[in-house]
């Protein structure tokens, strides 16, 4: 009995079941029924914010595919998909159908319905409106079946594209279905795609995502959408048409952007729900074994899959934040918004006073419209034309535009002055054509032709005549010569401003002159913020300023790591704005430069560039230095090695350092400062920052010669300041003979009016710059200076000082 009864309970083991309580059964089957997750919760998340969701909604609606294409709908009509899933198939079908053009010619759609086997819906040579298309997709009747997808793509190969053109054109397949397939997909799926069909894999339901990956074309990320998020997916869709040229989508500001997006899975997974009793036996025995038997659960859970998304966003209405002064911008659809503004600005369009132009002006807006533009660049500078004028015409206001386009030749669009009316003026704008962007940039032709044709119809003489402005927006560069037609454009009278991007600043500086008659933007959002600026330019005056006072000036500029390469950028066009309310000529006004950081370095002398435009140039191309910078050690630098005779000083004119500085290594700058001062040289401190420190107060001196000014991009507002400044030290009583101007140790003596060198043994000249051999040296009246060899900077100080001066 004993090995029997063992053989038979080793049996019974083999075929060994787990009984287990009827509650606990009651419970699992609950678990497996109530576990699943309601069919609405998206399966494909795109992880933008709420805004760039509504952006990738808007563009959906706004795509429109013009091409010759053949799109054919394969759509699952199994069990597994189920009714409700068919019918937001069909949804995502038609909404795809929205926004392509329909015709024989153009884009072809049929549709063909696959479960146990594939049924013909409607050939793409069947229709040929859009309407026509949706109203059959909407009458589709649902099968039901197995979910054969293979066979469904056995069928496509054998018939091709039914009423297709053969492959003449692009083929683009859309599948949409579960991914639940109950036969092989691999090998028919690579043979059409083999054939160049574009395969597109949309799933809906709860897709078997790895099946979607087997049956789109790559790259996988670009070819498979979710049907349940319709307008996410018509998306998803164009976007990779306009990519791969099937399809153009004619929105020129739309961009196709990567997005990280989430893929889930559902899935059902098997946990461990715990232990109960069981019993076991065998048949043919009375042995009954109790133990503990382990049971499980089943459930439906998510899996989550990393993957990357593109879409079309499109510039929503409220990008280019056109609500000014605090004001909150709320987009009303696709192209309109209206402002929230603070109180004092309520009553007000766009949260901003009205800008109407007061001062009488003809303004002639030229944009580029060459090879070397974009149309959305086009487009952008139209939009602004468009704005300024809503913005600055008014009822009263004595202004009048017009708008011309050149790229080789220049086309007057809308005579400056023909529309009185803002609206009238607005339509007009609207109507003027991109051109295709075809043709060189010769901006210099252009403006030759503003001046001479540009404000003919609204050319008056004499006293009659209102300012005439020409405001050149490009993005591109001239591809001819543009100083010569600009100063032929000034000679005219006319006033030349640019507005373009920071590629073409130099450019548009060298066309119009002045920095300050330059408005560069950073981006779209950016362009706009510059009508009250150009407002501002336009009915503007230049203030004489001094420029005829004979003036030797020095700026220092702080090149050091505590300012930082875009912040010494900021200093430099500080300093050209202020160098070009300057004469520069050897007779009226010098001017150099001093950069400092890790070392102290001469940009260029005084007497280096004799033309505005060449110290121009060269304030463009002083080098950032780095490194700790000492204000003591520039001072003492300028003192010795700048501003003295034999380094292009010249005597008995005004001289002044202009010192732009982040206030960083200033500790030791107050006493050569006073160096400076008691040897006749203004010094005036440009302090930047939020705090001014002591050691800045004291670099400043006595008289308080100090600007601060908060932050470096608001060095331009401190212009005026500056310039009335240094006109108020160029007047001051001069001492000739502070610097010294006597080499070799020649003692400067004040006479007549004028100075004199006494020199010592072995100098001769009217600055002793002659050495001799003989023991006295003749006393000569000073003159205008003369070349002289390098001296030591020791040597140049006076070794008595004179008679009381500046």
């Amino acid at each position: 009995m004993g090995p029997r009864h063992q053989s038979a309970e080793s049996r019974g083991a083999d075929r060994s079941y787990v009984k287990m309580p009827s509650f606990l059964l009651l419970e699992a089957l609950c678990l497996f029924l109530f576990a699943g997750v309601p069919p609405s919760l998206p399966l494909q998340e795109v992880h933008v914010s709420q805004e760039t969701i509504g952006k990738i909604s808007a563009a959906s609606k706004m795509m429109w595919c013009s091409a010759a294409v053949d799109i054919l709908f394969l759509i699952d009509g199994s069990h597994s998909v189920g009714k409700g899933s068919f019918e937001r198939s069909k949804h995502f079908a038609i909404t795809v159908c929205d926004a392509l053009d329909i015709n024989l010619r153009k884009v072809r759609v049929g549709a063909v319905q696959f479960s146990s086997a594939p049924r013909l819906e409607f050939p793409l040579d069947a229709f040929s409106t859009q309407q026509e298309v949706k109203a059959k997709i909407k009458g589709m009747v649902f099968k039901g079946g197995r979910t054969e997808t293979g066979h469904a793509l056995k069928y496509l190969l054998r018939k091709g594209f039914p009423g297709g053109r053969n492959a003449s054109v692009p083929q683009v397949l859309v599948i949409v279905t579960d991914g639940r397939s109950q036969g092989h997909v691999a090998l028919p799926a690579k043979q059409l795609k083999q054939r160049g069909v574009a395969v597109f894999a949309v799933g809906v339901r709860f897709p078997r995502w790895e099946e979607l990956h087997t049956l789109a074309s790559e790259p996988w990320e670009q070819h498979i959408l979710m049907a349940e998020q319709v307008e996410d997916a018509a998306n998803g869709l164009f976007s990779t048409l306009s990519g791969s040229a099937i399809c153009t989508i004619t929105s020129p500001e739309c961009k196709v952007q990567p997005h990280p997006c989430q893929r889930k899975t559902l899935e059902t997974v098997r946990e461990l729900a715990g232990h109960a009793p069981c019993w076991r036996g065998s048949r043919g025995t009375d042995a009954m074994l109790a133990a503990l038997c382990p049971f499980s659960s089943w459930k439906r859970v998510f899996l989550t899959h990393p993957a990357t998304c593109h879409r079309t966003i499109c510039p929503g209405p409220c990008d280019s934040q056109p609500c000014q002064n605090g004001g909150t911008c709320v987009p009303e659809g696709l192209d309109r918004y209206h402002c929230l503004c603070p109180p004092a600005f309520g009553g007000e369009a766009d949260c901003a006073p009205k800008l109407s132009l007061e001062c009488r002006v003809d303004v002639l807006f030229l944009l580029a419209g060459s090879a070397g533009t974009t149309p959305e660049g086009f487009l952008r500078a139209k939009a602004f034309v468009k704005r300024f004028a809503q913005a600055a015409l008014g009822e009263d206001s004595r202004a009048r535009i017009g708008v011309a386009r050149y790229a080789a030749e220049l086309a007057l669009a809308v005579p400056v002055g023909e529309y009185q009316d803002v609206p009238d003026l607005v339509r007009s704008l609207d109507a003027v054509p991109f051109g295709g962007g075809g043709g060189a940039t010769l901006t210099g032709s252009a403006l030759r032709q503003a001046a001479e044709r540009g404000f003919g119809s609204a050319a008056r003489t004499g006293q009659d005549r209102p300012r005439r402005a020409v405001v050149l927006m490009t993005e591109a560069r001239s591809q001819d010569e543009v100083a010569g037609p600009a100063r032929f454009a000034r000679a005219r009278e006319l006033l030349l401003l640019g507005v373009g991007s920071e590629a073409v600043r130099a450019e548009l500086e060298e066309i119009t002159g002045s920095p300050e008659r330059v408005m560069v933007y950073t981006g779209p959002q950016d362009l706009f913020s510059q009508i009250p600026k150009l407002h501002g330019k336009l009915c503007s005056r230049q203030r004489p300023g001094c420029q005829a006072q004979s003036l030797d000036l020095v700026f220092m500029l702080d090149a050091s790591a505590s300012v930082g390469p875009e912040n010494f950028a900021q200093m430099q066009s500080f300093v050209r704005s202020c160098a070009l309310q300057f004469d520069v000529n050897p007779d009226v006004t010098q001017i150099g430069l001093v950069v400092y950081g890790g070392r102290v370095q001469t940009a260029f002398r005084l007497d280096t560039h004799l033309t505005r435009a060449a110290v121009l140039r060269a304030m463009s191309q002083a080098p950032y230095l780095g490194g700790a910078g000492s204000t003591g050690m520039a001072l003492l630098h300028i003192y010795d090695k700048v501003m003295v005779v034999h380094k292009g000083a010249r005597p008995g004119v005004p001289k002044a350092v202009v010192v732009v500085t982040g206030g960083s290594g200033a500790e030791d700058a107050a006493v050569p400062a006073q160096k400076l001062r008691d040897n006749g040289v203004s010094v005036l401190v440009v302090g930047v920052g939020p705090v001014l420190t002591e050691a800045l107060r004291r670099l400043a001196g006595p008289r308080d010669s100090l600007i601060h000014v908060a932050a470096y991009e608001d060095l331009r507002h401190h212009q005026d300041m500056l310039m009335e400044w240094i006109c108020q030290e160029a007047k001051r009583p001069v001492n000739p003979c502070r610097p010294s101007p006597c080499l070799n140790k020649g003692t400067c003596v004040l006479h007549d009016g004028s100075y004199r060198c006494e020199c010592r043994a072995g100098g001769e000249g009217p600055h002793c710059e002659r050495r001799t051999l003989r023991g006295d040296a003749p006393r000569i009246r000073g003159s205008s200076p003369e070349p002289a060899g390098e001296q030591q900077p020791s040597q140049l100080l006076p070794r008595r000082p004179g008679p009381p001066g500046r």
